[in-house]
């Protein structure tokens, strides 16, 4: 980035940027679409992160005021006394709000700006959310996560907590969008499924599923989305059976609960997985499978009515 030596730095703040704070998605894409803009004008600028969110970033406390000449709010709300007080302590800084919702135009938290780029304010034609002009960035594999921590049954031989917190500090680190899944139903949690298709239906919209769960894996493969299992039970049980019964490969064994056994099943299962699994799926539907309802009939009709 090419800029004068005489040009003052820009320090990009927002709702992100407080100590207390939260980053949201909307905010991070119009800070994206800011960079982009200043970016594209040769203009340099640092971000101050929130420190629970971004904990190795640049903080507001620890911002150095002199070394900036202009101080840029980004999108969000224009209130309260946290933005009150970025006016006290930058206020040799040009200060401007760019995409921001003005509420009490006489508030000290707007007032305090030189130059309000609003989104929305009373009597003002309303503009473009900064973030439906964001960059577009590639997208990320969508992975449902349909975790067990019962199945008290198995007893000595359960490691059902060891495989939920390693799974899952596991997915923390990988560039994903995840989905906590439930296949329990209930019919009056608006959160959860109320009947298998509802489920079925946000299956066959993921990239891939990521289970300990003998149906969390069927259902994902019935679905045709490739499903990462682990069998929970020292010595393989029910999920390393089902596994077997459907010729399906992906399954790691909680003897064998490592990151680069998981890595390897994880870029199999956004690979030749998917086929694979789209082919399970035809292979259900075709009944081309034998499962115990086939013997069912016959070993009824001997037991009679009595």
């Amino acid at each position: 980035m090419h800029r004068r030596q005489d040009e003052p730095r820009t320090l990009l703040t927002g709702w992100f940027s407080f100590p207390d704070g939260e980053a949201t998605a909307g905010d991070v894409l119009a800070l994206h679409r800011v960079e982009d803009v200043l970016r594209r004008a040769g203009l340099a600028y640092d971000v101050a992160w929130s420190p629970g969110f971004r904990p190795g970033a640049l903080h507001l406390d620890d911002v150095r005021p002199e070394r900036y000449g202009r101080l840029v709010f980004v999108c969000g709300p224009l209130h309260g006394p946290q933005v009150e007080q970025l006016h006290r302590r930058f206020a040799h800084c040009v200060r401007i709000a760019v995409g921001t919702s003005v509420i009490d135009p006489g508030s000290p938290a707007v007032t305090g700006f030189h130059h309000v780029l609003a989104r929305d304010a009373p009597a003002a034609a309303p503009a473009l959310d900064l973030a439906a002009g964001a960059p577009v960035r590639p997208a990320r594999p969508v992975v449902g996560v349909v975790l067990t921590h019962g199945q008290h049954e198995y007893g000595r031989a359960r490691r059902h907590d060891v495989v939920a917190r390693e799974v899952t500090a596991w997915l923390h680190g990988k560039d994903c969008a995840r989905l906590e899944l439930e296949t329990r139903l209930d019919t009056r949690d608006w959160r959860l499924c109320a009947t298998p298709e509802q489920l079925q239906s946000v299956l066959a919209r993921l990239d891939l599923v990521v289970t300990d769960r003998l149906h969390g894996m069927v259902l994902a493969l019935r679905a045709g989305t490739p499903a990462l299992a682990v069998d929970p039970v020292a010595g393989g049980a029910k999920v390393t059976a089902q596994a077997r019964a459907c010729g399906w490969p992906a399954l790691v064994p909680a003897e064998r609960l490592a990151t680069a056994e998981l890595d390897r099943w994880w870029d199999w299962c956004l690979t030749s997985g998917r086929t694979a699994a789209r082919r399970m799926c035809d292979a259900f539907a075709a009944g081309s499978g034998r499962d115990g309802a086939e013997d069912l009939p016959a070993t009824l009709r001997p037991l009679g009515t009595g």
